[in-house]
């Protein structure tokens, strides 16, 4: 099948040198920075960390695993706030040839009963402020003999440690520095993470080593530009996908200096380490922006040194992207990325930003978009979006149905809608799931919320459709901004707002008004619990 773009426009990036054959990429990054020992490599809530030290913990978290009896290409399960203590044990874990699987930190007991299980994790590294959640876990799941232990790293209550689980502080420095790493190579099993199961159980997703590597070279460097002199900060926590590239795989590739924070990122906990740190690079989402923009502490532009930001999970509104710059006077690269792709492989660029748009493919990825009978769509035209690249993970573990519906030969169906503009860039049109046929047409959601949230009344919206005597009709959920009270003449304003800019058939029939929408903790809306209320 041909693509939708000229090849040649999409790959410049092929003179970047593939990693060699035999490849560890904690190894890989000790190497890298081993002329860095004395620069700080992570500042968090607790201080800051060298490269020097980090390169240290991670080899005797190493050697401590060994201690534990826990072998090559088995699972530990991290449960961890974003801290140094979580890069230290993603790191020594990839070093000995075990396998890190990361967690989302705010699931329920019964959630890691379910990826205990399905890993077969034969340890457990939990935060303190999480162990009590994880024990519970731990009490209910079938597992042979797995143990926990617990890092007072992040948590400024270390007292609550469970009196028989080792701490993982102790168990890292009574431990001697692994002088070898595992033998990996580059197809070796590196790491898993767990896709966020906003629409049943969430997905073990299988990445190797030398997927990392690829993300660093083919988006960071060339994309973001990222340099050994930048600070970076991600909103965007540690176990998704989006974060770990952010504060772990991108800074730690060039040397350059980490923000990380335990506590969720709420506007005035951002604006804290913004303006305390200034950070350089800012990864954030478009909710995160959203309540920046309407927060009466809203730092000056003199006040943060952000050059760069960028922006995933969701579509970036265009009118939350112009405000940002005229106030901050950055950009956000808007991209969209996946678990399943590790990183962003559609971006906007520095300079070059179409806001409205999720930019053009990364170099080194190619982007198709098919119909429902897997035929390429012309530009305008909506089309499932599938993606080919050098970071796509292996497969979903223990899920060969997934698997084969997802991992089609070279190409990855994301499950997203997008369409092409005929100047290349990409606008997205809402999950597969999400399309409404609304009077025989094809509605997008994700459309008639851009249009919502250009309106002055309105911080969110969410639209899906409902069931009207058989008939699909639109219903928008609303978040009004604090200085806006809900009316039924502030919902048809709503309504004759969205009217007078698509097509008569989009507007929503219905407004309801909410003090907040439902999310993943990676920042997506769960439309699916919004239909569950209508």
């Amino acid at each position: 099948m041909e693509a939708l773009f000229e090849p040649a426009a999409s790959q410049p990036a092929a003179t970047v040198e593939p990693p060699p054959a035999r490849f560890n990429f904690a190894a890989h990054l000790f190497e890298l920075n081993a002329s860095r020992a004395a620069k700080t490599a992570y500042i968090d809530d607790n201080g800051r960390t060298s490269y020097g030290e980090l390169d240290e913990r991670a080899r005797r978290f190493a050697t401590a695993l060994r201690s534990l009896g826990v072998h090559p290409e088995e699972r530990v399960l991290l449960v961890m706030l974003d801290s140094v203590a979580l890069s230290v044990a993603f790191l020594g874990a990839l070093y000995a040839g075990v396998v890190p699987v990361v967690a989302n930190t705010l699931l329920t007991p019964a959630d890691y009963v379910y990826m205990l299980t399905h890993s077969h994790a034969r340890a457990v590294i939990a935060s303190s402020a999480l162990a009590a959640n994880v024990t519970q876990a731990m009490e209910s799941a079938e597992h042979d003999g797995c143990q926990l232990i617990v890092s007072t790293r992040a948590s400024a209550a270390p007292e609550s440690t469970p009196l028989a689980a080792p701490v993982f502080e102790n168990l890292v420095e009574a431990a001697a520095p692994a002088v070898k790493h595992a033998a990996t190579v580059c197809d070796d099993i590196a790491f898993w993470l767990y896709s966020s199961g906003s629409t049943g159980k969430p997905k073990g997703t299988v990445h190797t080593h030398a997927n990392l590597y690829w993300t660093a070279e083919l988006y960071a460097k060339p994309v973001l530009g990222i340099v050994e002199s930048d600070v970076v900060f991600s909103a965007a926590k540690l176990f998704f996908a989006y974060g770990l590239g952010n504060a772990l795989t991108f800074p730690l590739s060039v040397g350059a200096t980490t923000v990380l924070m335990a506590e969720r990122p709420t506007a005035d906990a951002v604006f804290d380490r913004l303006t305390r740190h200034r950070p350089t690079v800012f990864y954030g989402v478009p909710t995160l922006y959203a309540s920046m923009l309407v927060s009466p502490k809203l730092p000056a532009r003199e006040e943060v040194a952000m050059r760069v930001c960028t922006s995933a999970g969701e579509a970036l509104p265009r009118e939350i992207g112009e405000r940002f710059t005229k106030h901050f006077g950055c950009e956000i690269l808007d991209g969209i990325g996946s678990t399943e792709m590790l990183h962003i492989f559609l971006s906007n660029r520095a300079g070059a930003v179409e806001y409205g748009t999720t930019g053009r493919p990364v170099p080194g990825y190619e982007v198709e978009l098919r119909d429902e009978r897997g035929h390429p769509v012309g530009d305008g035209e909506v089309g499932d979006l599938y993606i080919k690249g050098p970071s796509a993970a292996l497969m979903y573990w223990c899920n060969r149905e997934k698997s084969r519906a997802t991992f089609l030969g070279e190409w990855i169906r994301s499950g997203d809608k997008y369409c092409r503009l005929p100047n290349g860039c990409y606008v997205y049109a809402g999950r597969s799931d999400d399309m409404l046929k609304v009077s025989g047409q094809y509605v997008s959601p994700v459309e008639v919320e851009m249009v919502l949230v250009q309106h002055d009344a309105v911080l969110e919206a969410a639209v899906v459709g409902v069931d009207h005597g058989g008939l699909v009709k639109t219903r928008a959920f609303v978040v009004l901004k604090s200085e806006f009270a809900a009316s039924e003449i502030l919902a048809d304003e709503l309504k004759a707002f969205v009217k007078d800019r698509l097509a008569p058939h989009k507007y929503p029939r219905d407004i309801v008004f909410v003090d907040d929408l439902p999310k993943t903790a990676t920042g997506k809306i769960q439309r699916f619990k919004l239909r569950e209320l209508s």
